[in-house]
């Protein structure tokens, strides 16, 4: 993972400084690429990354559910920030209710909404087998089942393409996608993913949003009969924020381990059924070793 220490250190060597919306302060640069084999798996090894709440945050995604506590409920609190009262009730949302985030864009995007409807709970449904969040329909396109029949019926396609910026909705979240554009590349058997972040905490948020869609493509690789090649992370605005410079000249001084192997249960292999059938225990990372972690305060 020598490509992300050099994301952290073109910052700072070519980072300006900017205001942003937290008050808190960044060094920023925009527009930055880095590309990552997919085997082994890559994950940080300079500190520790939680995989439990990376892995159970993208299952969360995948299931199109918008309810924080069942994401908490899987000891994952990655959320809790944009989930409390202060946030949800700027939208009358009930508590946990996170609104239209990544996984309503991506599994229901385009709903109809019914604003009067915003206070009912969120509801499974069993025949699309998603949960639709509170004040929408059940009639959106649902953007993965979409995705994975494309690869499967159109593998050549420069259409396998996934949004989770809706203009529409992008002021109805506290936090609107970063993360907002991703596209798949199927080539002799291999499969390769790129998004498009338009916006990256460097420190806390891309270390996660690097093994979360590596762990994507190899997921949907798996089901799809094809091998993870390469994951490309394409950045918008990227920075550090001022309060996590210490942190970062920490875990540049560390030196690199060796990568783990990511592992799936080898029957999930039945395209789109098997890709929302995953649970916790049918992925796993093989000799993941790590320094500590570092710890850093999250800017809200």
């Amino acid at each position: 993972m020598k490509q992300y220490k050099e994301l952290l250190q073109h910052i700072l060597t070519n980072g300006t400084d900017h205001s942003d919306r937290t008050g808190v302060g960044t060094k920023s640069v925009f527009g930055y690429q880095n590309r990552y084999p997919l085997d082994p798996f890559p994950i940080l090894t300079t500190k520790r990354i939680a995989i439990k709440s990376l892995t159970n945050e993208l299952l969360w995604f995948l299931s199109g559910s918008c309810d924080n506590h069942k994401l908490v409920a899987q000891k994952c609190t990655i959320w809790n920030e944009w989930a409390d009262t202060d946030h949800t009730s700027k939208f009358g949302r009930n508590l946990g209710d996170l609104g239209p985030i990544y996984s309503h864009q991506w599994r229901n995007f385009g709903a109809s909404h019914d604003k009067y409807a915003i206070k009912e709970a969120e509801k499974y449904d069993a025949a699309s087998s998603r949960f639709i969040c509170p004040g929408f329909e059940n009639d959106g396109i649902d953007q993965i089942k979409w995705l994975i029949n494309e690869i499967q019926k159109n593998p050549n396609s420069r259409r396998l393409i996934i949004t989770g910026w809706n203009p529409r909705e992008q002021n109805n979240v506290a936090l609107p996608p970063c993360h907002t554009l991703f596209q798949f590349y199927v080539r002799d058997g291999f499969i390769s993913c790129q998004l498009y972040q338009r916006s990256a905490d460097a420190f806390l948020g891309v270390p996660f949003n690097i093994s979360s869609y590596a762990m994507l493509t190899c997921m949907i690789g798996h089901v799809c009969g094809l091998k993870p090649k390469e994951f490309v992370h394409t950045f918008g605005d990227l920075h550090i924020y001022k309060n996590h410079f210490p942190q970062v000249e920490e875990l540049l001084s560390r030196r690199e381990l060796e990568l783990p192997k990511l592992i799936l249960n080898p029957d999930k292999t039945n395209g789109i059924e098997s890709l929302l059938d995953f649970d916790a225990i049918d992925i796993n990372l093989s000799n993941y070793v790590f320094h500590p972690p570092i710890k850093a305060e999250v800017a809200v």
